[in-house]
Order: C-alpha cells, then structure tokens, then sequence
C-alpha cells in the first residue's frame, strides 16, 4: 500500500466526525483512543503536553475507515490495528512529514510490526518497554478475605495525598514526566473518578481510579497501594468496590495490567476480569553516529 493511504489532521472535530463510529463499533480494543480523544476533547488539546496532538486515519477506497492514528507527544504513537504493510505505509508517511516518533503503544502484533518498520525507515533504536494485557470485567467476585475499612470517593481534602501516590505510581511503571500528577488529581476529584480505601481510622490505605465513561466504557486506571501496605487485600477490594460501581451503571468495566506483574494478573482475575487482547509499548532513540 502506498504512504499517502495515511491522512492527517490536527482537527480533534474532524478526526472524531470521520473516525468516530469506528472507533465505538469495537469500544474495548479501541478504548484508548476513545478515552484520550474524549478528554482532549473535554479537558482542551494540551492536556497532555503543550505539543498539538495529531490524529490520522486510513480509509478502504469507499471511504469508511480501516484504521486510526493518534499521538499526544511526548507520548508514544497509539494505533489500532493494523497489518504488518499499513504499519510501514504509516512508519513512511510519518517519516515524510518529518513527525518525530518517540514510541509506539498498540496491540502487540501491530506494536511490533511498528516498531520494525520505524527503526528500518527511521534508522532507529528501539526497545521493547512494557507489555500489557487488556481485560474486560465478565463475572465479579470481591477477593476474601475482605479487609477491615471501606471505600470511599476521593474529595479535594485527599488532593495532596493523590498527587503524592499518583507521583509514587508514575515512578513504578516508568512514565514519571509524563504526566502532571496535579492537573490529574484535579481532574479525577472534579469528576469523582478516584475511589480510596480507607483502614477503620480513616487513613487511606489503597486507591483506584476510573476513567470517565465513553462509548458504553470505563476503564479501571491507575490502581495503587504504597509498598509498605501491600499484601493487605487492599488493591484487591477497592478495585472490586469500583468495578461494582461501573457495572450496576450498565458499563462494560476494562483495566490495563503489566505481564511482568503476576500478582496483580492473578488478582484482576479472581475478582472476575477476562482477558481481551495483548498490548505492547516500544520507545524509539536515534541510532548514534
């Protein structure tokens, strides 16, 4: 396939207009862009970073969507999926219109078949980062034994706290700069979208987020427990107080976790989390000279 198949825009109104039904007619594998654009679309086009976001989108010869492109430097690329051909025909437009690429985050067939094509064309390095398995909630079951305290939602009194643990969190999984853990914590307490357990005393012990609805979705993000708390069923219950929540609200329940994390795999899968499809992120740097 040729290049010029991949049409960009830094029109947020126009990409959602073209690309929009497709985007919702598979709302799980598609949950990130979905997400990212409703809070561009919310929360203003630099909410994460002062860069333009540029969308794109690949188009069958009648003209309905085949394929979508977004990225919010200085995050990495996200794509739906495509084939090994669309991954270079894209790799060679975005090398065409001089767009630097930090990295790719995209279902794993299509993350790697990316990430060859850019480090070929681009005469690049690149590494694998993180790999990730998307799960969709089918059946829940609250993980025994439940521990003492309850879930209550974060207000603006837990803002430092929130800040503090999301900076903790960032760190972990090797995305601190990436993100301001203030704008997210305003955000997340303005829309109620982080719960905290709480031990008997009241001190918080464990949260978890929820991305806002979108599509018929919410997606479980990010979940944390300070180390010195683990091993408590904390992580484990309030995960399962919001995945209740977003259920009796008649949405389809969604979290990311990292494959190198077997204790949070096994965890999401007791209380009831199905596995949907792997993901992969690779970050790209010029080869030296």
């Amino acid at each position: 396939m040729r290049p010029d198949d991949w049409h960009f825009t830094e029109d947020l109104d126009d990409f959602l207009a073209r690309a929009g039904d497709f985007l919702r007619s598979r709302p799980a594998l598609h949950t990130v862009p979905l997400t990212v654009t409703d809070a561009l679309r919310r929360r203003g086009l630099h909410v994460y970073g002062a860069e333009a976001p540029l969308f794109g989108l690949l188009t069958h010869a009648d003209g309905t969507v085949r394929a979508a492109v977004f990225h919010t430097p200085p995050h990495p690329l996200n794509v739906t999926p495509v084939s090994a051909e669309e991954a270079d025909a894209l790799a060679a437009r975005l090398l065409a219109l001089g767009h630097a690429v930090p990295g790719v985050s995209a279902e794993r067939e299509t993350a790697d078949a990316f990430a060859a094509a850019w480090q070929r064309r681009a005469e690049a390095r690149g590494a694998l980062h993180q790999l990730q398995r998307l799960y969709r909630l089918d059946g829940l079951t609250v993980p025994e034994p439940v521990p003492d305290g309850r879930a209550r939602v974060a207000g603006t009194a837990d803002r430092e706290l929130l800040v503090r643990w999301y900076g903790e969190f960032a760190d972990a999984v090797g995305r601190r700069g990436f993100d301001d853990a203030g704008a997210w914590a305003d955000a997340r307490i303005a829309q109620g979208g982080v719960t905290l357990w709480e031990a008997p005393d009241g001190t918080p012990v464990a949260m978890a987020g929820v991305i806002p609805p979108v599509a018929g979705q919410v997606r479980v993000a990010p979940v944390y427990t300070p180390a010195g708390l683990r091993g408590r069923g904390y992580a484990g219950a309030v995960t399962a107080e919001v995945s209740r929540v977003g259920r009796d609200a008649g949405m389809e329940v969604l979290l990311f976790t990292d494959l190198a994390n077997p204790t949070s795999n096994a965890l999401y899968q007791r209380i009831g989390y199905r596995s949907v499809a792997d993901f992969a992120e690779y970050r790209f740097a010029s080869r030296p000279q």
